[in-house]
């Protein structure tokens, strides 16, 4: 073979390569665009899949009571200290010690989102939400009590 018809083998494969390529990028192009507004229907239009991890809250039942033992388990789980179980030990009235859960501290700027304290957690007290809207101002808003009385997500003070 010739040093030409290669020469012309190899123009006409780069000349169908070219096409194949104009050819999607015409396609894409009179596609109609898509824009979706965010800040205005962000509840109508997007969609956050169940599984998305955003936000860590302690689940609370009808009464805000939750079901954290102060066991610890999820804050040793947890690879980077995100997690910070205040507990201490108190009598009952049968003089019976029990361990007691005072303060429940979850710093979301840390947090890798990783679900092993969620993993960890044998009462299921502990879940991750898909509430991926956490943007704020100051970094220590990122710092949440999760056990206070009237809301789970409450910053805190």
């Amino acid at each position: 073979m010739n040093s030409f018809s290669k020469y012309i083998k190899g123009y006409a494969s780069g000349i169908k390569s070219l096409l194949i390529g104009m050819r999607t990028s015409m396609k894409v192009f009179l596609q109609p665009n898509v824009t979706e507004q965010y800040p205005e229907n962000r509840h109508t239009t997007l969609h956050i899949p169940e599984r998305h991890r955003a936000k860590l809250v302690m689940v609370h039942d009808e009464e805000n009571h939750h079901h954290c033992v102060a066991c610890g388990l999820c804050q040793m789980a947890c690879p980077n200290g995100t997690i910070k179980v205040i507990s201490e030990t108190r009598e009952d009235e049968e003089g019976k010690k029990k361990k007691v859960l005072v303060k429940y501290e979850y710093n979301l700027g840390s947090c890798m989102f990783c679900e092993l304290c969620v993993n960890a957690c044998p009462h299921g007290a502990i879940k991750f939400t898909n509430d991926f809207e956490n943007a704020v101002f100051e970094k220590d808003k990122l710092l949440l009590t999760l056990n206070n009385e009237g809301s789970s997500l409450a910053p805190k003070k």
